[in-house]
């Protein structure tokens, strides 16, 4: 089993600044945490409150603990900087962006401006001490509270931050909400079990502390965000890859309901982790088993929590075992994840709301040339025609030879791979998220985006993280920008915040987007011989269909390995 990476290094084109920014006079408001003040923005009525705190500094002795109460101040705190980011590796995007702007198709001098562009800047500071949010606001004296989104970002659970260059743009506020951009623990800070702090916590557990932040930043919402204009009582979350699996995982936690009320994910669901705190998680290595290997990396053999805690974020982050990043997601611990997130949402025990999800033609371009596996359950499939009918047999019973004409695999191994990649990893699981919310008598909405860049020779289709620009209304001219496409940022922008607003994306200039009910998808594009929306029956349904054989019988074969009490407790029936 192999996870790929879900960088958003690619979204770094102009650094994590926006317009030049100034404290506003008029952005001096009482917050229920103390006096803040927050900085202009490109628009006139919309303030820009930077680097708040949602909870106290996992350091020292927080380290691999539940977030702790946010502080509190008397003087004026001024806004104007963001948060540290979390701990994360760094350097290791370099491929992965160049295949990026690459793809686009540009000529070489625009090609080489972006990079020397990307190469001067400097990305913020890192640090364990980041857990902080921001609060981009038109309705600082409005008459009336505005809905909430609250953007949870991407990057595989071991990168990214909420002050990516395109998070930094007012299309969604001028459309009369108010945007929260979070920051949460990543990879081994994030998402690390062990025994030892397991045996420190009061609950008995370890791992999913980037979750508990989430949960974290989500209390904060409930607790202060009518000071800068929001309605806590309308809070949608968002979040596009590692963001949209954290969606999906909000909704399979018990300690996140009624915290939200409508749920947007984009390109993910995280029905296919597997993982537990211990144990077998069906081809994902356990929280434990990972936690014991980063210990003994830094020379602990059978640490207490107070050991773990005292050696340096650095040391940790230089001596991370191999594919540690399989394990850093979310786990089975009986507390703050009752069941995985595929048994919960299977089972009905989850927490439904209105939920609009989706996924990109192309999302395995960027991703297949490092590591060209076409299947998730499968870490070296087989070129050769019976063996690799074998091998999706086995974990697509019944459908290998199918899956195989389906998507040409015997012909063309590397187009035919791709497709499936993004069907797999994307495709089955929005689609099965959508559907089992629905079981739940909650309406689920999806999307399919078909939007390409708008040069002749282009080769990355409508890439993992393509929309994301056309959600923020952030896109960078200077990668094409064409009339199709600020056509498709005013459809998208508007149906997410129709949704953010009342749970349904119809309204405006859209077509009709019908509810989901097992067949129906609103299909985005640009730049394509294709409408820039229109309503489509069963996207890609037959590929989709053979390739959810695999993680239904996953979650079958999860049941009977997961078993016995303790802290990761009993399945039920």
């Amino acid at each position: 089993m192999r996870l790929f990476t879900m960088t958003v290094a690619g979204l770094v084109l102009v650094g994590c600044g926006s317009v030049d920014e100034d404290i506003a006079a008029e952005a001096l408001i009482s917050t229920p945490q103390g006096p803040v003040q927050g900085v202009t923005t490109a628009s006139a009525d919309v303030f820009n409150f930077k680097g708040l705190p949602f909870a106290a500094a996992p350091v020292g002795n927080l380290r691999w603990t539940a977030p702790a109460p946010a502080p509190r101040w008397k003087e004026t705190r001024i806004a104007d900087t963001f948060g540290n980011r979390c701990m994360q590796p760094e350097g290791v995007e370099g491929g992965f962006f160049n295949r990026l702007i690459e793809g686009h198709g540009l000529s070489a001098t625009k090609n080489f401006l972006i990079k020397q562009a990307v190469k001067a800047q400097k990305p913020g500071p890192m640090s364990e001490d980041c857990l902080y949010l921001n609060v981009r606001t038109g309705n600082l004296n409005g008459d009336t509270q505005q809905p909430v989104m609250v953007w949870i970002h991407g990057g595989g659970h071991q990168f990214g931050s909420s002050d990516f260059a395109y998070y930094q743009s007012n299309g969604l506020v001028e459309k009369d909400v108010v945007l929260v951009t979070i920051n949460y623990r990543l990879g081994a800070f994030g998402y690390m079990a062990h025994p030892a702090l397991s045996a420190d916590d009061p609950n008995g557990v370890s791992g999913n502390y980037g979750a508990l932040d989430q949960i974290a930043a989500l209390k904060w919402v409930q607790d202060n965000i009518a000071a800068y204009g929001g309605d806590p009582d309308n809070v949608t979350i968002f979040g596009e890859s590692a963001g949209a699996w954290s969606v999906t995982e909000m909704m399979a936690s018990p300690l996140a309901k009624g915290l939200f009320h409508k749920a947007i994910a984009q390109s993910g669901a995280s029905t296919y982790h597997l993982g537990q705190m211990d144990g077998d998680g069906v081809g994902w290595p356990s929280g434990y088993s990972m936690g014991k290997q980063v210990a003994e990396s830094v020379g602990l053999t059978e640490p207490t929590a107070a050991d773990l805690r005292a050696v340096p974020a650095a040391e940790i982050m230089a001596n991370l075992p191999e594919k540690a990043d399989e394990a850093f997601h979310h786990i089975r611990d009986g507390y703050v994840f009752p069941k995985n997130v595929g048994q919960a949402f299977r089972d009905g025990e989850m927490n439904a709301v209105p939920f609009l999800t989706g996924y990109n033609s192309d999302e395995g371009t960027l991703f297949f040339p490092d590591d060209p596996q076409p299947s998730v359950w499968e870490p070296d499939m087989p070129r050769d025609g019976a063996e690799m009918l074998a091998a999706l047999n086995q974990h697509y019973p019944g459908r290998g030879e199918l899956i195989a004409e389906l998507y040409d695999l015997e012909n063309d191994f590397i187009t035919g791979g791709t497709q499936m990649m993004g069907d797999e990893i994307f495709g089955v699981n929005v689609r099965f998220a959508a559907q089992a919310n629905e079981a739940m008598g909650a309406p689920s909405y999806a999307y399919f985006f078909s939007r390409v860049p708008p040069s002749d020779k282009q080769t990355l289709g409508a890439f993992h993280a393509a929309e994301i620009p056309f959600v923020f209304d952030s896109s960078e001219p200077i990668l094409g920008l064409t009339e199709d496409d600020k056509a498709l940022t005013e459809m998208m922008v508007s149906a997410w915040t129709n949704f953010a607003k009342s749970g349904d994306p119809n309204g405006g200039n859209l077509p009709n987007w019908e509810p989901h009910q097992g067949e129906n998808w609103m299909h985005f594009s640009a730049n394509t011989s294709w409408d820039i929306a229109e309503a489509l029956d069963n996207v890609r349904v037959e590929k989709l269909n053979a390739l959810e054989t695999g993680l239904i019988q996953k979650l079958d074969a999860l049941d009977q390995t997961v078993s016995g009490t303790g802290p990761q407790g009993a399945l039920e029936d």
